[in-house]
């Protein structure tokens, strides 16, 4: 495991389904009345967000406590940086006090790498502009792995606003490395430039049609719709949310074909939902989908990634029953 988590292509696959696996030995302590493990005691993780989260923060800082690490949360508002103070003498000023990881949301691509050159603090990145978002690609991987096992050969469809995500980016790194077959679908308006390039490069297919993505050749296995960001937009991006909704929204009518051609399709989705714009109601709630399974994995995830980063080589379940082992 590489000291900073900042990229999905970070991770070799190996790497990947050692925290996979981590991650499935944490999920079960959710189901227990005490949810507390001694791995992290004694340190100390920061989660310093410079922009609005609700499930990143929150499943960071569960995975922080569930393991017993010192857990504070600091935000732009409430920090320095609302004084203008520079992100280099904000992150510096924080780990000056022996800190031992800091977890980053900031709205500058390539943010966090720059922090990870700085500080002698382990870094993870919880998305930064529109550049990478590596934890949900792994929690976006367990949710499919818990359904489907091994994804060497599943076909995965990933359809929105892919020029503003970076959901898109880690995802596509992270189940190439598993070995899916992924095709990205987007308006010409919503691609990213420069992706013809990157497909040829990681081997996955791009298209501007969501009827023949999903319901031309091999069935999809999954499909994953991806916010529409319009606080990001400063243009037109498409006429309309009708139109948008009609051309490349997950309708209940797609639903069910999807469904006739393969029964058990996952329905995925980051959060947080444009419901009625990229997916309709009936999808988001209906047979296949797995948006609040998405949710729970966060914390399990979480955990793993912060265990292997910052509690050295000892099991979970030696951890947990005070007996030293290796995992």
């Amino acid at each position: 495991m590489p000291r900073h988590l900042l990229s999905a292509a970070d991770l070799d696959r190996d790497e990947v389904i050692e925290i996979l696996e981590t991650a499935a030995s944490m999920h079960d302590i959710q189901r227990r009345d005490v949810k507390k493990l001694p791995a992290l005691r004694g340190r100390t993780v920061i989660n310093l967000f410079f922009e609005d989260s609700t499930r990143t923060r929150s499943s960071f800082e569960i995975a922080g406590k569930w393991m017993s690490a010192d857990t504070i949360n600091i935000t732009a508002k409430g920090s320095s940086a609302s004084k203008g103070e520079s992100l280099r003498d904000t992150v510096l000023t924080i780990t000056a006090m022996a800190v031992d990881a800091l977890v980053i949301r900031h709205s500058a691509s390539g943010a966090c790498r720059q922090v990870a050159g700085w500080v002698d603090a382990s870094v993870i990145n919880a998305g930064d502009g529109t550049h990478e978002h590596p934890t949900q690609a792994l929690l976006d991987a367990y949710t499919m792995t818990r359904r489907l096992g091994d994804l060497a050969g599943r076909r995965v469809v990933i359809v929105g606003d892919l020029t503003h995500s970076r959901v898109f980016r880690s995802n596509v790194l992270l189940l190439g490395t598993l070995g899916a077959d992924v095709t990205v679908v987007a308006p010409p308006t919503l691609m990213p430039s420069g992706a013809a390039e990157w497909s040829r490069r990681d081997g996955f297919v791009l298209s501007h049609d969501l009827d023949e993505a999903l319901f031309v050749g091999p069935a999809a296995d999954v499909v994953m719709m991806l916010r529409v960001q319009r606080e990001r937009m400063s243009g037109g991006f498409f006429p309309t949310a009708r139109e948008y909704s009609v051309g490349y929204g997950l309708s209940r009518e797609r639903v069910e074909r999807l469904r006739r051609r393969n029964e058990d399709v996952l329905v995925m989705h980051p959060g947080p939902m444009n419901r009625g714009l990229e997916i309709s109601a009936d999808a988001a709630d209906g047979l296949g989908s797995v948006i609040l399974d998405q949710v729970s994995a966060g914390v399990a995830v979480r955990m793993a990634v912060l265990y292997h980063l910052l509690s050295g080589d000892h099991s979970v379940r030696d951890q947990d029953s005070g007996r030293e082992g290796t995992t």
